[in-house]
């Protein structure tokens, strides 16, 4: 069985916090591959998005492989 995190593709992303409000975190994350920044207005925002970019790579290795 393989397990979700073994993957050959990484992915590098840069976190920048750059205000805390409401108990949670506001800033913007860089996608070092890509040289893409999105934005995130809560921690489980920021999540998600980390999860999409990871998720969208799993794909794309599982798709080559077949």
């Amino acid at each position: 069985m393989k397990k979700r995190f073994d993957t050959k593709q990484k992915s590098t992303f840069i976190v920048k916090v750059m205000d805390c409000q409401n108990g949670t975190w506001q800033g913007k994350i860089i996608y070092a591959e890509e040289n893409r920044i999105r934005y995130f207005r809560s921690m489980l925002e920021m999540i998600k998005m980390i999860d999409e970019v990871v998720g969208e790579s799993e794909m794309d290795e599982n798709a080559s492989n077949l």
